[in-house]
């Protein structure tokens, strides 16, 4: 005898035997019992989620000679002749293949004449989103107005293309995504009726894989179990036959992008490529670590929502404090794009390539959220150079100087004078930044405050996109309006790039050093 496959083999056959879509298998049994039974239904919902399946059981307990609580016995002959596919009653139209009006036109012709056994003809249209125009008009009046012993059942995937005034003739039931306890329960079940032994890690990543279908998980299982026939079914062997990867594999990816490691990522891929994953699942289930690493930021009591175990969630927070909410939404955000464009492509590993180079080297983009990662990056270097210098510090060892004698430096000339409005504003540097918005007390945080002319503060940056963000009229004038705010009096806010090719400290003079200088030699005085 032939080989059956898992999602055929072990399909429902009673109401009670359907799995996660207890809401639509209660009403249903409800009018059976009440003999309140519609003309005509509409299934929607993802795939493998038991329209199809709901439809058939359905269409057996309305001609049931024995039914059971609303559920069909299935030992009368109705049952069973419906069960072989061999009913005249149960008529199944695939509408991707039947999808014109003269097969409408035949269906009008068929519904004439009453069932030669049992109570109903019943007509199952899976896929009916595909019928043209054409055949939508024709099966109008049959569904509004259908013989008593006529019910249609209608099944889609995209229920926003069926046309409304079809939508108004039937009652509508949309199939849930099966939760991953319940697809995995299930695959539990089924694999003791065969005698399979799993490991709960592996059949709960096949049951996450499914994406709320049922039948997918069917078929990924019998995939496995047909790979590893007679042995143990591992989560190692499970990801192996799937193409997938651990999670902690993504980790190692995630800190070498945080490092701005391109070889480092490049010969991950490669790494990939050669164990034979399947680069499409890894675009995916990259997507959802860094989802994960999202929710696992903003909230401390994510364990149960990302279905992980206590140590996996441990080094999800550890990673998910590496990175700033407005860059990991950007990673999201590429991968995300990179996600539609590799279905169709031929060229998966470069794409994917370029994606990550992309994460390594924000500066390729010129959009806000590579900017902030831009800055992120500044920041970061800027303190592991100050921690270097301390750690040398306490170590006692002197800093390291270049052999070659440097030009003695220009000595600075502070200016005689600085106005008073100007020194209030270098005495609340800091506090005046704090009531800027977002990205302009970023770009600030980075920029040096100096003298220029009469009454006028001069800000000195060395990113260019930080001056031209600056410089328009609107956020100047906020600058200003903010300073005003704080010391009394309008004070000239310049913006302006540093191009002397040399450092702020040899080529401007920073208040804020002026300032305190001129606090500590008051201290000295008094």
């Amino acid at each position: 005898m032939s080989y059956t496959a898992l999602y055929r083999k072990f399909r429902p056959q009673e109401f009670e035997d359907v799995k996660g879509q207890e809401h639509i298998v209660t009403t249903l049994k409800n009018q059976l019992k009440a003999d309140r039974i519609g003309h005509a239904y509409l299934f929607c919902g993802t795939r493998g989620t038991g329209k199809t399946t709901v439809a058939k059981i359905f269409a057996k307990a309305v001609n049931c000679e024995h039914p059971v609580d609303g559920s069909p016995c299935g030992t009368c002959e109705a049952c069973r002749t419906i069960a072989a596919g061999t009913s005249m009653n149960v008529v199944e139209i695939d509408a991707a293949s039947n999808n014109g009006v003269e097969n409408v036109r035949q269906i009008r012709e068929e519904v004439e004449y009453a069932p030669t056994e049992g109570k109903y003809k019943v007509y199952i249209i899976d896929e009916v989103h595909m019928l043209s125009i054409g055949a939508f008009n024709a099966l109008l009046k049959t569904l509004e107005e259908p013989p008593s012993y006529v019910i249609f059942i209608l099944a889609t995937t995209e229920v926003h293309k069926i046309p409304i005034t079809i939508l108004s003739r039937c009652q509508r039931y949309d199939f849930h995504r099966i939760s991953i306890e319940t697809i995995a329960k299930r695959l539990f079940e089924l694999l003791r009726e065969e005698g399979v032994e799993a490991e709960e890690k592996a059949i709960r990543y096949v049951a996450k894989t499914a994406d709320g279908s049922m039948r997918d998980a069917l078929s990924l299982l019998d995939q496995c179990i047909a790979f590893y026939l007679g042995e143990k079914l591992t989560y190692d062997r499970v990801l192996e036959v799937l193409g997938a990867v651990d999670i902690e594999v993504f980790g190692t990816l995630f800190r070498e992008i945080l490092g701005g490691d391109v070889l480092g990522t490049i010969k991950f891929i490669e790494e990939i490529v050669i164990q034979g994953r399947e680069l499409g699942q890894f675009v995916t289930d990259f997507i959802w670590y860094l989802r994960n690493l999202l929710l696992a930021q903003n909230s401390d009591e994510m364990e149960d929502v990302l279905d992980i175990s206590s140590e996996n969630f441990a080094l999800l927070k550890e990673e998910a404090q590496m990175i700033e909410t407005e860059i990991l939404i950007r990673y999201i955000r590429i991968f995300s794009e990179l996600s539609n464009r590799i279905k169709y492509s031929s060229q998966k590993r470069v794409l994917i390539e370029i994606a990550l180079i992309k994460l390594c080297r924000p500066q390729m983009e010129k959009d806000e959220s590579s900017i902030l990662d831009r800055i992120h990056q500044i920041e970061k270097q800027l303190e592991q150079g100050i921690t270097v210098i301390s750690a040398q510090k306490e170590m006692g060892e002197p800093n390291r100087v270049s052999s070659v004698e440097e030009p003695p430096k220009k000595k600075k000339e502070y200016p005689k004078a600085i106005p008073e409005d100007v020194r209030e504003v270098a005495r609340n540097w800091s506090n005046i930044l704090q009531e800027l918005p977002g990205l302009m007390k970023t770009y600030l945080k980075l920029a040096k405050p100096s003298l220029s002319g009469d009454n006028v503060l001069l800000i000195i940056l060395e990113d260019e996109m930080a001056v031209s963000y600056l410089n328009d009229e609107e956020r100047k004038k906020e600058i200003e309006t903010v300073i005003e705010q704080r010391i009394g009096s309008h004070v000239e806010v310049q913006i302006q790039l540093n191009e002397t090719n040399r450092p702020f400290e040899e080529s401007y003079v920073d208040l804020r050093d002026v300032i305190h200088m001129d606090i500590t030699i008051e201290d000295e005085l008094e």
